[in-house]
This record gives structure tokens, C-alpha cells and sequence, in this order.
């Protein structure tokens, strides 16, 4: 019994490995390679079926007999499975082989790419990643990297001018740069081969030549703010515009580099910020209709981007401006909480983390950070200061929180908070100034000069390098890092890098 048992497992794994190796034979493009063995096996299990991959390409059906409309048992070797084909008798079958088999497979193939929309692994959908806290939920991956670092799968250059990060979805990679004095939208596969490019406005009128925000793709849609305030929402699969509106019809003016706002989409809203007493918009992100602006408040833009969390059952949407952090309702945009901590900072540029009722922001020159600590008053949320400190100063490089450690950018180098007391942990300089995210327990690290990455522990007994590489570009890179479905991206200039991080051992 056992013997037989052992044989039949044996069986299905020869099964599940034949079957993938036939899909990858296939190439199929809606999975990311990484994710294909997965997905196969889920179609496997939630469609309850096992196949045998032929080499004419069809699967046989052997002892299968009419029983509808419940599902059939049919034997491939010594293989059980539910077919697929639960109307069809052994002989109308083997007629139709073909197309009926066809029938199963894109079923399949339909099951593993609906796990695949399904999970978010893999997806990077916009700036600093699913939940904007700079984290990705992927596992599996390089702990250690091998001399000069990780396997570079390719390169594509001609980017332009650009600080935008990437972001992943659906199978695409889309990024900024500016080319030619225009802002540009970048469309590529997996592979590094450019689907499309679009044109949607001229450079920023205010700082650097270069492309600011990084795109956000939702629902197959692209939304995208350009630095002289153009917000407006794209196919995603073709690169044509859908909607745009001018931001400045609401009365804010930008600051001294203009707009950089990253959009943020909640529920079925567009938010980024205009300035002034409008100071954040919300439009349908369907139609590009007014929905509300914030109140209580007047605040320049400055170049932090929205986030968007729930506190004790209410939603809110928290970011900073000139005038300092603001927490709003996410349903009207009423002003629920605001500190001027870094109010008329030179620059506000990172965005805020929300964690266990805390939200963090820092900034640099010379500012440093505050942490609020939210609770509810009535129907209302309001906030408290938790601490200050001068022990992570950070520019834009960003933070992220995790067991309740705040791991980020200081000054030139890098530094470990206690999320709830800011007690500094520790301090190293690493790969020096830059940013980050953090991705299977580690800390990919990339300087804002020299192009050097790292890959280091995140722990609050230390940081300790597992890793280090230096790519071709030129100039300051202030493009975050990305980790997603198995690779990292990362922008430098005019090019972008996809490394496999994966760890198949």
C-alpha cells in the first residue's frame, strides 16, 4: 500500500514537472518566470486535474466514460484525475483531442494567470511598491550575492533624464524619462523589449531636466502627475491618454523643482496635491471629475507623495507639504490632523510610513524626523507627538518599518530606529547615501553616486553587507530601488538594469 502510494506521488510530480516545462516550452508571456511552476500548480489543484504532457502537444484520455454533468474520472498511466471535459465519452474525446485539449489547457492557463493577478508577488504597481512603505512580500531570494552581484538579465538605455523608479504590473515594466525636452512614458515586457512610448508634456518648467514621479498603474490603467501639473491616466497597454487635468485650476503653485508627486490611487479616487487652499485633489480616477479637495488647511505641494491607511475603522490619506505633515479623511479631504515640524524646510521630499498607529516622516537638511501617534477622538482622528529626533535625517532616500524597527536613509549613510521611542539602534555608512526598499527580510541598498548597490541584513543588532555591485550611469541616481517577481530594477540616468535575485538552490 504504501509502495503504491509512493509510485502514485512519484507520478504526480513527473506530472506537475512535465506540465511546466510545456508551459515555459510555451513561453508563456502573462507569467513572470518566476511565478510559473506556482501557477501551474495552483491551476492544477483548484481545477482538481492532472494531465500528461505528449510530445505532439495534447494530452490522451484513456477509460473515460460518459458520466454528466458531475466531472469524470479519467487515468492517464497510473495517474487519477477530473477531467476537464466532463461532457465528452472516451471515443467523441479522442475525435476531438484537439480541440477539446485546447479547451483544458487554456483553461488552465487561464487559472494561472488569474493566481497570478491574484497574488501580489510579482507586482510593483507604482511608487514604492503595493502599500507605498517600500516593502515587497516576495520570498525565495538571493540571502547572499555572488562576487560582482547578481545574474543582469538586461539593459535598455536611451531613457533620458529621470529620478522616476519603475513599476511593475500585469506583466509590463513602465518608467519616465525625459527625451528630447519631452516627458515620456516607457512601456516594456519582462524581457526588456519596449511594448510602447508616449509623449505627454514638455520638461518642467521649474528645477532639474529630468522626469520626477514614477508612474502608478491600477486596473489597466496608467496614472501619471508631470512636473508642470499635468495629472492625466493612460491605457496601460497601448499608452494612450484616457483623461488629463491640470492641477493648477485649483489654485496651488509648486515649489522651487516644480511637481514630483507620485499619484496615489484609494478605492476610486486619483489623489495627488495642487497647493493651496485645495491643497490635495481627489478626482474619479475613471473621468478625471473633481471629486473633493482638502479643507482646513493651506499648504504648498511640495514633493512628498500620498499615502492612504485605516485608523481604528477610518480611512485617511497622510502626506507632507510645505507647511508641514497633514492627515485628511479619505472620503472628503477634512483636514483630521496636522504638525509643522519641518514647515519652510529648504526641501520636504520623502514620503510618510503609517505603522501600528504611528506615522513617520523624516527629512533632510538638517531637519530630521517626527513621529505622531494617532488616536481617536469622537468620530475624528487625531495625532500626538510621539518624538523627534536628529538620528535619521533623510533626503529622499526613504525608510521603511518593519517589527517595529524604522530601517532608512541618515544623512550619508544609513540608520535603525525604534518606531516607538526613536531610540537609534544603529548607524553605518554601507553603500553611503541613497535609497532603499526591503524585500524576504533584506535591504536592497542603492547610492545616489556611483551607482552602487547593496544588499545587506535588515536587523536591529547591525547592519552587515551581503552583497555589493556598481553599474554604469552618470551623474545622481534618486530612483528608488525595485524588488518584484524574483528581480531587481534598478534606474540609473538614462538606463535601466534587471538583475535576477532569485535563489534556486
Amino acid at each position: 500500500m504504501h509502495r503504491a502510494s509512493g509510485e502514485r506521488e512519484s507520478t504526480r510530480s513527473e506530472t506537475r514537472q512535465e506540465f511546466r516545462q510545456w508551459l515555459q516550452h510555451c513561453s508563456l508571456r502573462v507569467l513572470p518566470k518566476p511565478k510559473i511552476g506556482e501557477a501551474v500548480s495552483y491551476a492544477l489543484d483548484r481545477w482538481s486535474a492532472w494531465g500528461r504532457y505528449c510530445e505532439a502537444g495534447y494530452l490522451s484520455i484513456d477509460n473515460a466514460e460518459r458520466v454528466a454533468p458531475a466531472p469524470r474520472a479519467a487515468t492517464i498511466g497510473r495517474v487519477e484525475f477530473y477531467s476537464l471535459c466532463p461532457f465528452l465519452s472516451r471515443e467523441r474525446a479522442m475525435q476531438k483531442n484537439r480541440n477539446s485539449i485546447k479547451a483544458c489547457v487554456m483553461g488552465i492557463l487561464l487559472a494561472a494567470s488569474t493566481a497570478l493577478a491574484a497574488d501580489p508577488e510579482g507586482e510593483w504597481p507604482g511608487w514604492r511598491g503595493p502599500n507605498r512603505d517600500g516593502k515587497s512580500t516576495e520570498t525565495g531570494l538571493l540571502a547572499q550575492w555572488p562576487d560582482g552581484g547578481p545574474e543582469l538579465l538586461w539593459k535598455v538605455d536611451g531613457l533620458g533624464g529621470g529620478y522616476s523608479s519603475v513599476a511593475v504590473s500585469g506583466g509590463s515594466i513602465y518608467i519616465t524619462g525625459l527625451v528630447d525636452g519631452n516627458l515620456t512614458i516607457f512601456a516594456f515586457d519582462l524581457d526588456g523589449k519596449r511594448l510602447w512610448s508616449t509623449e505627454i508634456d514638455t520638461a518642467a518648467q521649474r528645477g532639474p531636466k529630468a522626469s520626477r514621479a514614477t508612474p502608478t498603474i491600477d486596473d489597466g490603467k496608467l496614472y501619471l502627475l508631470s512636473g508642470n501639473a499635468l495629472l492625466g491616466c493612460f491605457d496601460a497597454t497601448t499608452g494612450q491618454k484616457i483623461w488629463s487635468s491640470d492641477l493648477k485650476q485649483f489654485g496651488g503653485k509648486p515649489g522651487g523643482w516644480g511637481y514630483t508627486e507620485s499619484v496615489l490611487i484609494y478605492n476610486d479616487l486619483a489623489v495627488a496635491k495642487s497647493g493651496g487652499e485645495n491643497c490635495i485633489v481627489a478626482l474619479d480616477k475613471r473621468t478625471g471629475e473633481t471629486k473633493w479637495t482638502s479643507s482646513g488647511f493651506d499648504a504648498g505641494p511640495e514633493y512628498s507623495s500620498c499615502i492612504a491607511f485605516t485608523f481604528e475603522g477610518k480611512p485617511l490619506i497622510c502626506t507632507g507639504t510645505r507647511g508641514g505633515l497633514v492627515c485628511v479623511d479619505a472620503e472628503n479631504g477634512k483636514l483630521m490632523w496636522s504638525n509643522d515640524y519641518s514647515a519652510g524646510n529648504t526641501a520636504n521630499c520623502p514620503t510618510p510610513v503609517y505603522s501600528d498607529g504611528y506615522v513617520f516622516w523624516s527629512n533632510g537638511y538638517g531637519r530630521g524626523g517626527i513621529c505622531m501617534k494617532l488616536k481617536t477622538d469622537g468620530d475624528t482622528v487625531t495625532a500626538d507627538v510621539a518624538w523627534t529626533t536628529k538620528d535619521m535625517i533623510c533626503h529622499h532616500g526613504g525608510y521603511i518599518v518593519d517589527q517595529g524597527r524604522i530601517y532608512g536613509n541618515h544623512s550619508g549613510g544609513w540608520a535603525c530606529l525604534d518606531l516607538k521611542t526613536g531610540e537609534q539602534l544603529w548607524e553605518e555608512r554601507a553603500v553611503g547615501k541613497g535609497s532603499l526598499c526591503y524585500a524576504d527580510g533584506m535591504l536592497y541598498l542603492f547610492s545616489e553616486n556611483g551607482g552602487v548597490a547593496g544588499l545587506a541584513t535588515c536587523s536591529p543588532q547591525g547592519l552587515e553587507l551581503k552583497g555589493q555591485m556598481q553599474v554604469e550611469g552618470q551623474g545622481r541616481s534618486w530612483a528608488h530601488p525595485v524588488v518584484a517577481g524574483g528581480r531587481l530594477y534598478l534606474r540609473y540616468a538614462g538606463n535601466l538594469y534587471c538583475f535576477d535575485v532569485r535563489n534556486e538552490t
